[in-house]
């Protein structure tokens, strides 16, 4: 067992803080790396004092020191006794920070003081039990390492009096180290999302909320905390995630009692969560992850997840999605031609977007309505689907299951179907509103309409959308809110469907990547990362987003030479470049393109299809210090046996030529040849000496002396393949 007990110097010592006891009881988690030291002992509730780097030689005596070294003495103007940072922080406590819990029973018995009644753990898990006979409430606190070292939390409160109990807080919380003085959270909007913003970690809270019923693209996918310039390679940083896909809460903070923190859970909405007599709520897990830089804390996430049972684990097929070729344009003729195309350069996976079902011919109707339009498709799908397969490929479908239009069959019949909290329903968004999939008749619905189809065809992918954010989200006029409850139902249809149909892979997509948490991503396959294809734009959303997200789990595609959603003009060099680290494939009408282009695009894809072993396995590296302008990320497989880099130049830089990049991430002593497998750098350009005949390297100097790169104009790409000599 990992609950250890000792006797220190201090505490036998006269001087002794006061309320100390002479039997200190130490909780040790141990696992990939990571421990989590638990001081049972401290008052008024357990605290973690310890969360990050394993304490391999710590010794009973030493760990129970490390306890009392944590604990706070009294000063001037502050309380008899200073309150520790306790795994459920109350103000009855004496913490004046944010609470992790807060509720009443109707106005009144807001108070809470929780004592620990019993401890059940292992090695690298725990159950808390605490107690407060007086609220008439007990909480089961669970921590868990996971195989990575990532730091799992979430509790069940449990209402164990006569009288409901309105539940409005409870979070999640992570001590970080004090001189973890600077935060990062991204932020954003369609088009652009996850985008990093800094900021100094003062005294005092940073709040981040989201109340769109979904993360949404301003959400920040990790809050984290770290050294003053950590970076990507450097710098001592820990970060939370809470992997729910409702409104959610996550904040740092930092006292003037010398605590500092992170901590997370879902955002509650009034009335959401009350327990009646005997009735539990269990938070969503908020995970921790630490690392020195981010590459090695989001290395965490990709190595947990990978090890999943449910995580794809065949070959991420190259997918092409109709949308931006035909949007609503829907004819067998074109969408067969279209088939060819992605047939003869590769593609193995064909995803027909909005615009199949009844009525809908654009964005205004329909939607809701999940039969196949017999005035488009008279023989349903089977044509389209029969040759899409004829030529070897999947086929996928678009549908939108928690949406619908006012101009719908749905809507039209069952107006109580859609959430809303007053008479008058919510602003409309894309023309469309929520369907309340926490009714019971409109869930069996749904439902129903999707395990015909799925019975009826063979579809092996389904792009799952979410075009707006849940606005007044309630059962009805006067009646509560419904956002968890929503959520959770959500949850419980893509299990069923996935229950019934064990082939059968999902993609959460939310008007782009407004929907990325890892709640969704337990039960999908992969996320759309962003409604923007623009390469230049992607370079940080992909960055970010994989702070969290593995890369074979994001949507990458090629775009179209000129961008839908920018207008910019980009090269198939660029936009594939950017495209190779994630789940690629193509968002492009190809029969515009001639067999020339078409040449290329199938070279593109057959390079994706040789590297996506490594892209789905690799560690994902993203270099430090490289000269404004320019961008280098790459993955190295877990052997370190091979790697690939892309070398990226967004804008002119100050050096001309550049000077040299690091490639790091490679084992020091061991030799790599350098080959450049694909150059975008325009005419004029001389060739680089090294590239004409590759260059042999150890992995130590790749990683701090680096090599010049070839020079670029600005939009530009270069592709490196690394591999060891044997």
């Amino acid at each position: 067992m990992s609950i250890i007990e000792a006797e220190t110097d201090a505490e036998k010592a006269p001087s002794a803080h006061p309320g100390t006891s002479h039997d200190v009881r130490i909780l040790h988690l141990r696992r990939g790396g990571t421990s989590v030291v638990v001081d049972l002992s401290a008052a008024p509730a357990p605290a973690i004092v310890h969360w990050g780097e394993e304490l391999p030689e710590e010794t009973p005596t030493s760990l129970a020191g490390l306890a009392v070294a944590a604990r706070a003495q009294r000063v001037s103007g502050g309380l008899d006794s200073t309150p520790a940072l306790s795994v459920l922080p109350v103000g009855s406590d004496g913490w004046f920070g944010t609470p992790a819990l807060e509720g009443h029973r109707n106005g009144r018995a807001f108070s809470t003081r929780f004592d620990l009644a019993g401890v059940h753990a292992d090695d690298h898990s725990a159950v808390l039990s605490l107690t407060d006979p007086e609220a008439q409430l007990t909480v089961r606190l669970e921590l868990r390492l996971g195989p990575a070292g990532l730091f799992h939390q979430r509790a069940e409160v449990r209402n164990t009096g006569d009288t409901p109990y309105t539940l409005q807080s409870l979070l999640s919380t992570f001590p970080v180290p004090w001189d973890a003085e600077e935060l990062l959270d991204t932020t954003g909007h369609h088009l652009r999302e996850r985008a990093p913003q800094r900021r100094a970690f003062t005294i005092g809270s940073h709040v981040r909320e989201s109340r769109r019923g979904r993360p949404g693209a301003d959400a920040t996918v990790l809050l984290a905390a770290g050294r003053p310039g950590f970076g990507f390679e450097t710098g001592r940083v820990h970060g939370i995630h809470v992997a729910w896909s409702g409104n959610h809460r996550v904040l740092a903070e930092r006292t003037v009692t010398g605590d500092a923190l992170l901590a997370g859970g879902e955002l509650l909405l009034p009335g959401e969560a009350v327990l009646q007599a005997g009735a539990a709520l269990t938070s969503p897990w908020v995970i921790g992850s630490w690392g020195d830089g981010l590459n090695d804390l989001s290395h965490r996430f990709h190595s947990e997840w990978r090890g999943r049972p449910q995580h794809p684990r065949r070959p991420r097929p190259i997918t092409l999605n109709t949308w931006e070729a035909v949007y609503f344009d829907h004819s067998l003729e074109r969408l067969r031609a279209l088939a060819d195309a992605a047939a003869e350069v590769g593609v193995e996976r064909f995803v027909l977007d909005d615009g199949w079902f009844h009525g809908r011919r654009d964005d205004s109707a329909g939607l809701g309505d999940w039969r196949v339009d017999s005035s488009i498709w008279p023989d349903g799908l089977h044509p389209l689907i029969d040759h899409v397969r004829a030529h070897g490929m999947e086929f996928g479908l678009w549908v939108e299951p928690e949406m619908a239009n006012p101009d719908s069959d749905l809507a039209r019949a069952h107006p109580d179907w859609i959430l809303q909290g007053r008479t008058t329903q919510p602003p409309s968004a894309r023309q469309q509103q929520v369907v309340d999939l926490a009714n019971p008749d409109a869930y069996a619905h749904i439902s129903s309409h999707l395990h015909a189809l799925l019975k009826e065809y063979p579809i092996a992918y389904l792009k799952w959308d979410h075009n707006r954010d849940l606005v007044d989200p309630g059962g009805g006029p006067g009646a509560e809110a419904r956002v968890r409850a929503h959520t959770l139902a959500v949850y419980r249809l893509i299990d069923e469907l996935k229950a019934a149909h064990p082939e059968l892979e999902i993609e959460s997509c939310a008007s782009g990547g407004a929907r990325v948490d890892l709640g969704i991503l337990d039960r999908t396959d992969r996320i759309w990362t962003s409604d923007s294809l623009d390469p230049l734009e992607r370079l940080d959303n992909q960055r970010y987003t994989g702070l969290v997200v593995p890369p074979e789990m994001m949507g990458t595609h090629l775009t179209s030479p000129t961008v839908h959603s920018s207008q910019r003009t980009v090269t198939l060099g660029l936009s594939a470049a950017v495209a190779l680290l994630g789940h690629f494939g193509i968002e492009w009408d190809l029969t515009s393109v001639d067999g020339a282009a078409r040449e290329r695009i199938a070279g593109w894809v057959a390079l994706a299809r040789r590297i996506r072993g490594l892209v789905a396995t690799g560690r994902v590296v993203h270099v430090d210090g490289t000269e404004d302008g320019m961008d280098v990320r790459g993955i190295v497989a877990e052997d370190a046996a091979s790697a690939l880099f892309t070398v990226t130049q967004v804008t002119t830089t100050a050096a001309h030529p550049p000077g040299r990049v690091r490639l790091p991430g490679l084992e020091p002593h061991r030799a790599y040849r350098v080959h450049v497998i694909a150059n975008d750098s325009g005419p004029g350009q001389s060739p680089l000496e090294w590239a004409a005949t590759d260059v042999v390297m150890t992995g130590r100097a790749l990683a701090v002396s680096g090599l010049r790169p070839p020079v670029q104009y600005p939009q530009q790409s270069t592709v490196l393949e690394i591999s060891a000599e044997h």
